[in-house]
């Protein structure tokens, strides 16, 4: 198959500033509802780049999302979730952005043309072959991405790749692409809609499974959740209370404070 930009296709819907609100919503979310299923398709592929970081990291790797734009700011977000959710360290999973942190709020002009950047970017967090390196990009051909996966594949490090489009030449720099062909999108090539809930999607698989696989989940609770405001520290009371069967909010609370942690409470409790 040749390469096809598929997500700069023209939209199946016309003449959009003539539509109703209601119309507008409603054809929105039938193009929403068809993500779930190209995600489906590629699960195999997402499998494999999850079950490789797992790997890295049980190893003592780190996680690398690298993108432009709204994939680069997708990628910052799953990263910058990690710690909180998972009581995992800030530098084990890192998000970098084309144009750096400037661009997390405000798009640096041309910096996704900047070939060398990525990989410089990576050099500045001392990249080695125990880590991994997924790049995203909705059109999969971000010159700051596929530069840096070309020569993260020159220094064994291994990587992965999240784009919307088939046979992309970003998925030919990865050891692990995943391609989420989800259509045109309903603003012509405007892939901060579908196409970017379809990297969400993924990043949320990703990270999620990576880190039960870690050990950071217990059956289905976040036992390592940091207790950063009142409402974690409700719900890891609560989850405290059921795991030790307590009665006692106040006592399970004090526990809970004085470990740090839903899964050190019940350690040190037992």
């Amino acid at each position: 198959m040749s390469f096809q930009r598929i997500t700069e296709q023209t939209s199946h819907y016309r003449h959009l500033e003539k539509m109703s609100v209601q119309e507008i919503l409603s054809n929105i979310n039938q193009e929403d509802n068809t993500v779930p299923q190209a995600i489906a398709k590629v699960q195999p592929q997402i499998e494999k780049l999850v079950t490789v970081i797992a790997d890295k990291m049980l190893a003592g790797g780190r996680l690398f999302y690298l993108g432009a734009g709204t994939s680069g700011r997708l990628g910052i977000v799953d990263a910058s979730e990690c710690p909180p959710t998972f009581g995992v360290p800030h530098g084990l999973v890192i998000g970098l952005i084309a144009g750096g942190d400037t661009a997390i709020r405000r798009a640096v002009e041309f910096a996704e043309d900047d070939r060398e950047q990525g990989w410089k970017d990576l050099q500045a967090h001392d990249i080695t072959s125990k880590d991994v390196v997924v790049g995203i990009a909705a059109s999969g051909t971000t010159p700051y991405v596929i530069g840096a996966l070309n020569k993260c594949r020159e220094n064994g490090v291994i990587t992965g790749s999240i784009c919307c489009n088939p046979e992309a030449p970003l998925s030919a720099a990865a050891d692990y692409p995943v391609e989420v062909v989800v259509g045109p999108e309903f603003i012509t090539g405007s892939t901060r809609m579908k196409s970017g809930t379809a990297q969400k999607l993924v990043l949320n698989m990703i990270s999620t499974a990576v880190m039960i696989q870690l050990g950071r989940v217990e059956d289905n609770k976040m036992v390592n959740m940091q207790l950063s405001n009142d409402k974690l520290v409700d719900r890891g009371v609560k989850m405290l209370m059921e795991k030790l069967s307590l009665t006692d909010y106040e006592k399970a609370k004090a526990l809970l404070l004085k470990a740090g942690s839903v899964r050190k409470a019940m350690e040190d409790y037992v």
